[in-house]
């Protein structure tokens, strides 16, 4: 019984994989597709204001070789009346508008036809884009039916190990996370106001000792701790909870709160965000933030990758994010031990009833994709 569970767990987990790397690669051609029709939407664009400036150029000069024609004939009949310089000009002007007329009609016929081919082209990919997102929807559908309604006894009962030694395992990080607080707070702002205490009995001291430019001195680093304690009580408070998601949103925090990740690791983080930017239930800020501060944290910590690629895709009904790093990666097979952190995303994404997929291997960088439809 026990090796049947197996195969058909086997068989389930196969077959997932495969849809969802279907549904990647489909969702990929709907980018590709999106991005090459923006670039040829804005070619097509340009090709009109061309087109648009060779007929008028094409009409000018149709005008000049009519009246350098008439002036060619009137020369031609009464040519005793002229010399053979003036005639050569006449002749050679009106020869001359003749090319350039032809050279700008043959542009405008070529321009017509690439803005022709562009159109046809434009059209298929808007098709190409729309079957994708149907294909991916249907996908989705796919994918929710093998992941909920086929989980076996077994994959249960590992769960619920799992989420009991994960619940013991909060409990010891909590204290932790108390512990290291109480750490910073005393070796960051305690010890910094201890020293603004210190040199604030030491200005007065310099100033009746060595006058008040000395006094100046000796405030201006009084003042410099100051600021170092106000970042560092900043910075404490915006790790529990960042206040600018609940006042900015969440893309603007995200941006925020990598830009410092990539400021003081000295590494390089590229940030993408598609889709129509719009303002959550604070559920989900909430959990698409911590997922990706965790999975950020984990590249920089456990990877020592140097460069991190996240992005971040809103739809109407759901929402995607990829954190992509060129780490030293790990095998996601291996369990280790104390290593809850993959263990507390997977926890958050099945509160919201999302999906979580991590690609990795020794060597080869992390991919860590998440899924969440948004029930608002």
């Amino acid at each position: 019984m026990k090796s049947g569970n197996k195969a058909l767990d086997y068989i389930i987990k196969d077959m997932v994989s495969t849809v969802s790397n279907s549904k990647d690669e489909i969702f990929q051609i709907g980018e590709d597709s999106r991005v090459e029709f923006e670039k040829l939407d804005e070619e097509l664009e340009s090709i009109k204001e061309q087109v648009g400036n060779l007929i008028e150029d094409g009409d000018e000069l149709e005008r000049k070789v009519r009246s350098s024609r008439i002036r060619l004939s009137q020369v031609s009949k009464q040519f005793r009346q002229y010399s053979e310089e003036d005639i050569r000009k006449v002749y050679e002007q009106t020869h001359e508008l003749q090319m350039d007329l032809s050279m700008t009609r043959e542009k405008e016929k070529q321009l017509r036809e690439r803005r022709d081919e562009i159109e046809i082209r434009l059209r298929n990919l808007d098709a190409t884009i729309e079957r994708a997102e149907a294909l991916s929807g249907k996908i989705s559908v796919v994918l929710n039916y093998l992941t909920e309604d086929f989980k076996n006894v077994t994959q249960t009962l590992e769960t619920a190990k799992e989420k009991q030694e994960f619940g013991l395992q909060i409990i010891e990080a909590q204290e932790e996370e108390r512990r290291r607080l109480s750490r910073e707070i005393h070796d960051g702002p305690a010890q910094s106001l201890a020293n603004v205490m210190l040199r604030s009995d030491l200005v007065e001291r310099t100033f009746n000792e060595r006058g008040i430019e000395e006094a100046l001195l000796e405030m201006r680093n009084v003042r410099k701790l100051v600021r170092s304690a106000l970042y560092d009580v900043r910075r404490i408070i915006y790790d529990l909870r960042p206040m600018a998601l609940d006042d900015l949103g969440l893309v603007p925090t995200l941006k925020k709160y990598l830009a410092t990740v990539e400021e003081y690791n000295q590494l390089h983080i590229h940030f993408a965000s598609l889709g129509e930017e719009r303002r959550l239930e604070s559920k989900y800020e909430v959990a698409i933030f911590r997922l990706i501060q965790e999975a950020v944290q984990n590249a920089v910590k456990h990877s020592e990758a140097s460069s991190i690629d996240v992005k971040f895709e809103l739809r109407k009904e759901m929402t995607k994010v990829v954190i992509k790093d060129d780490g030293k990666g790990f095998d996601p097979t291996v369990k280790k031990e104390k290593s809850f952190g993959l263990m507390g995303m997977r926890e958050r994404v099945d509160m919201v009833n999302g999906e979580l997929h991590i690609q990795s291997s020794p060597g080869k960088g992390t991919i860590v994709t998440i899924h969440m439809p948004l029930n608002e």
